[in-house]
C-alpha cells in the first residue's frame, strides 16, 4: 500500500473551542490509483492531503506512507518525505515571479544537491514532457494560467516522486485548460503508473477521473464508491 491512515485526526484549538479539522480517519490508498478526495470547503479533505504530503502532522492516530510512520517524524525527517517521496500540484501555482519556468523546476532539485547540469537538462526535459518545449526561458507572468499549472506539475515531478498529491489542480483554469491538465494528470496515472490523491469540490470531475472516490464531511470519511 502507498498509504494507510488509520484513526487519523487533526485538532486546533481555538481559545476554548476545539476545531477537530480531521477527526478519526481511516483509510488505504493502493499503488497505481487515481484517487479523489471530494467534499466542500472546509469538509477536511486539505487538511487530509498536507498530512499526507508532511506539510503538517496529526495530532493522534497513524499514517503510513510508504511504509513509514509520518506522524511519529521530526520536520526534518518529513522534509526528506516530501524530497523523496512526493510531488505536490498546487491551485495557485507557487511559482517564484522572478524565476524562469526552467528555473522554477530545477528550484527543488538545487535543493536536493543535483548538479546544475545534470539539474538544467531535467528541468528542460520535464518541461517538454509537459508541452511546454517552448517556454522554458519564460517567467510566470509571461505564461497563461494553463501554461503556468504545467510548469507547477513539472516541478512536482522533478524529484521524481511515487505519488502525486493535487490540491484543486484545475481550480483557477477554465474548462478547456481545466480538460488539458486533467488529461495530463491521467496520462501521469495510467502511463507512467504514478499514484494521485486528488482534492476536489466537483464530483463531476472526480467521477471522470478518478478510479475511487472518497468523499468528506465534518473532518470525516462519509462514503468510499468505486468511479
Amino acid at each position: 500500500m502507498v498509504l494507510v491512515a488509520r484513526n487519523l485526526s487533526k485538532h486546533y484549538t481555538m481559545g476554548a473551542s476545539v476545531v477537530r479539522a480531521l477527526d478519526d480517519v481511516s483509510l488505504t490508498v493502493a499503488e497505481g490509483e487515481f484517487v479523489g478526495l471530494l467534499g466542500t470547503s472546509g469538509s477536511g479533505k486539505s487538511t487530509l492531503l498536507n498530512l499526507i504530503a508532511g506539510l503538517d502532522q496529526a495530532t493522534a492516530g497513524e499514517l503510513l506512507v510508504f511504509g513509514d510512520d509520518l506522524a511519529k517524524m521530526s520536520s526534518e525527517t518529513l522534509s526528506r518525505h516530501r524530497q523523496k517521496n512526493v510531488g505536490i500540484i498546487f491551485q495557485s501555482f507557487n511559482l517564484i515571479s522572478t524565476m524562469t519556468a526552467a528555473e522554477n523546476v530545477a528550484l527543488s532539485m538545487m535543493f536536493a544537491g543535483v548538479p546544475r547540469a545534470e539539474r538544467e537538462r531535467s528541468a528542460s526535459d520535464l518541461l517538454t514532457a509537459v508541452g511546454l518545449g517552448g517556454r522554458q526561458t519564460h517567467r510566470p507572468k509571461e505564461l497563461s494560467g494553463g501554461e503556468q499549472q504545467r510548469v507547477a506539475i513539472a516541478r512536482a515531478l522533478s524529484n521524481t516522486p511515487r505519488l502525486l498529491l493535487a490540491d484543486e489542480p484545475t481550480g483557477n483554469l477554465d474548462s478547456r485548460t481545466s480538460k488539458e491538465i486533467m488529461a495530463l494528470l491521467k496520462d501521469l496515472n495510467e502511463r507512467d503508473g504514478k499514484t494521485v490523491i486528488m482534492v476536489t469540490h466537483d464530483a463531476d470531475l472526480a467521477k471522470r477521473y478518478a478510479h475511487r472516490i472518497i468523499t468528506m464531511l465534518d473532518g470525516k470519511v462519509l462514503s468510499e464508491v468505486t468511479a
